[in-house]
């Protein structure tokens, strides 16, 4: 029996969307958000079209910044 395969979304992208919509909730500007990720803006624009060179290195950064945690932020 063959199996579907469903199409999903890469873990990267999704912790992407989080932060992004993170930012959206705290009004920050994307100067703000390459500050937290200690990255530049253009690295951010990058991420939103392909989120796969996201480190755990940058989304560990984010999260002790914001004094979060990985559940918290998944959640949010």
């Amino acid at each position: 029996m063959a199996m579907k395969t469903k199409k999903r979304i890469p873990l990267q992208k999704t912790i992407w969307c989080k932060i992004r919509y993170w930012q959206l909730l705290h009004d920050l500007t994307d100067d703000e958000l390459a500050m937290y990720l200690n990255c530049s803006t253009r690295t951010l624009q990058n991420y939103d079209h392909d989120a796969k060179n996201l480190t755990l290195k940058t989304v560990d950064t984010f999260l002790c910044v914001n004094e979060l945690t990985l559940e918290e932020l998944m959640t949010a």
